[in-house]
């Protein structure tokens, strides 16, 4: 049995979800010395890295090619064998968090054997941590593809875009339509400027969707991205840094 919380971030591309994860990740480190965190980066963009300050060397894209051949050449080949002997390279370890960067799935061949790659994260390294954080990829193929299952939060996000609330409307009707396993959905406004709050709160709700938290915008977070600094040493009364952490203090 899985010994953590699978926690994912997800919703329209440019709504901030890579800052979110970012966030989670560093409001859930201190919550205690003893917590044990993988972040994975399920985008291709791999923006997580970057927003948690630690480079990496190899991805699961990396590896795609490499797999692939190996099952043309030889069709008994176990992958999930293959996979889990090689886990080890992938991951980059922090002091309090490990990081696994899913890559790009491009090359030839379907997208199968990466989607199997990535299930067989979710049922093998997961069980190993406290709390499995994934920035989803942009949009709604990680649940039609049954990338992301088995999840014990799935925090949308939207930024008050008309786009943005038909990606989040669409991920709730496709989750309930494959029955995938999303044992919670939390909706999450994200970069709403003080004075339009009222009126972009308004017109969510009007489509149904009631919000977990609104996350103002956060001037911070540009400048950090712009000069290349990481989110997670955002200060503590960053705008968004207590917003993400009442979202944490609910998920705990």
């Amino acid at each position: 049995m899985r010994k953590g919380k699978v926690i994912a971030v997800a919703g329209k591309g440019g709504t901030g979800k890579t800052a979110i994860a970012a966030l989670l990740i560093r409001e859930l480190i201190r919550q205690g010395d003893d917590i044990c965190i993988l972040a994975v980066d399920a985008d291709a963009d791999s923006n997580l890295p970057d927003a948690l300050g630690i480079s990496y060397d190899k991805t699961v894209g990396d590896i795609r090619e490499g797999l692939l051949e190996d099952k043309q050449r030889d069709v008994a080949l176990d992958v999930r064998s293959q996979f889990e002997g090689r886990v080890a390279e992938l991951i980059v370890e922090e002091e309090f968090y490990d990081l696994l960067v899913m890559g790009r799935p491009e090359g030839p061949g379907c997208y199968c054997p990466v989607n199997h790659i990535m299930r067989l994260i979710m049922d093998t390294l997961t069980r190993n941590y406290d709390y499995t954080i994934i920035d989803c990829e942009a949009g709604l193929e990680h649940l039609s593809r049954r990338t992301t299952r088995d999840v014990d939060v799935m925090l949308v996000v939207l930024d008050g875009t008309l786009k943005s609330i038909r990606t989040a409307l669409r991920l709730e009707e496709i989750a309930k339509e494959i029955d995938v396993d999303v044992k919670k959905m939390m909706f999450i406004a994200n970069k709403i400027a003080a004075d339009d709050e009222a009126s972009v709160i308004a017109e969510i709700k009007r489509h149904g969707i009631e919000l977990e938290e609104v996350i103002p915008f956060d001037s911070l977070i540009q400048v950090y991205d712009f000069k290349g600094k990481p989110i997670m040493d955002l200060p503590d009364d960053a705008p968004s840094v207590g917003h993400v952490s009442k979202i944490v203090a609910r998920i705990v």
